[in-house]
């Protein structure tokens, strides 16, 4: 479950992923389903950047380690006041959502989303952050510079919680002694224990195919999965010049994959016959200086037996064989519009 509480937050709640390089961050994720004034389920999830250190029990809130270095980073006497520090947080958060929807008369069932932390930059100043969603959608954001709580959508619901997060003095100073104090404190020795698991490192693997969503228009698509760590550039070249954002080019997003690595796609519209060749180029840390390039062909007659592979489903069993013969005779060691196999370049 915990890795669909992962995914949901890195959807739906901001600034998770805007790290600047070199730096890291701590972030503790949370979930809390209200059916009623009397049941809340509640998900926890700690990560060091990406990396899962433990999650929260939803029976007793106690923590439930995932990496065999995270206990022994810090004394037991920390681990003892986080967990404290985290049944108290929830019995009080609990107590003052149901208290505000009651007040407010909000419909149960309802979903609140947090997430909190802090970030260390790499010249050893460090940045706190709180962040709340409702229902999917952003909600309110601690500035703990400023101490104060600060409004996404200025609703009734908002303008009370903020008010009362405001006047709640114990809650904020906990926040700032947490995550000004303990979380950069404790994330420097979290960095040590970790060390090789931040330095993991897993090339990525991709393939080119085409999809024609019509007889004038030839989608070509680079699938790139199984990377570690995140960040990656993903570019089109056409004749060996990169392609430049626009309508035709669709990126999504970087999504997690089951095994705790990444995927995302890549797509490009082109005009099938137009005589250009295609390359999709893969930038990333696993492989140095290097790049991955996989082509799409090299000349007008590939683009067009794309579109034919793509097409042929609608073709009688004659014309098949027919074109079979005259792309068998042309082209005989013509590769079939397939994913194409990668190729590794030494370009910067």
């Amino acid at each position: 479950m915990h890795h669909s509480l992962f995914l949901l937050l890195v959807l739906l709640l901001p600034g998770t992923w805007a790290d600047p390089e070199g730096s890291f961050t701590v972030r503790l994720l949370q979930i809390s389903t209200f059916q009623n004034t009397s049941s809340v389920d509640t998900e926890g999830l700690g990560l060091l950047e990406d990396i899962e250190l433990g999650a929260l029990d939803k029976r007793t809130w106690n923590i439930h380690f995932y990496q065999p270095w995270v206990r022994p980073a810090l004394p037991r006497s920390d681990w003892d006041t986080i967990e404290n520090m985290i049944k108290i947080y929830l019995q009080k958060f609990s107590h003052l959502i149901n208290d505000g929807a009651s007040k407010r008369d909000v419909p149960y069932p309802f979903v609140v989303q947090c997430v909190a932390g802090c970030e260390l930059y790499p010249n050893r100043t460090s940045r706190a952050f709180a962040y709340v969603g409702y229902n999917g959608q952003d909600f309110l954001s601690y500035d703990v510079d400023l101490g104060k709580w600060i409004l996404y959508e200025d609703t009734d619901l908002a303008r009370y919680v903020q008010a009362t997060l405001q006047n709640y003095t114990a809650f904020s100073e906990l926040v700032q002694v947490l995550f000004n104090d303990t979380c950069v404190d404790d994330m420097e020795l979290l960095l040590q224990y970790g060390k090789a698991a931040l330095a993991r490192r897993e090339p990525p693997v991709a393939t080119v195919f085409a999809r024609a969503p019509g007889p004038a228009q030839l989608l070509l698509v680079c699938r790139v999965t199984g990377f570690y760590p995140r960040p990656i550039s993903v570019a089109w070249l056409r004749d060996g010049q990169e392609v430049l954002p626009g309508p035709a080019l669709t990126t999504s997003a970087i999504l997690p994959n089951a095994d705790l690595t990444y995927q995302l796609r890549s797509v490009l519209a082109v005009n099938p016959g137009d005589g250009h060749s295609y390359t999709c180029r893969i930038r990333h840390c696993s492989l140095g200086t290097r790049s991955l390039l996989i082509p799409w062909g090299n000349s007008k007659a590939v683009l067009i037996s794309g579109l034919v592979a793509a097409l042929s489903a609608g073709v009688t069993v004659a014309a098949i064989v027919v074109l079979w013969v005259w792309r068998r005779r042309k082209y005989q060691k013509m590769e079939e519009s397939e994913p194409r196999s990668s190729i590794v370049s030494n370009e910067a």
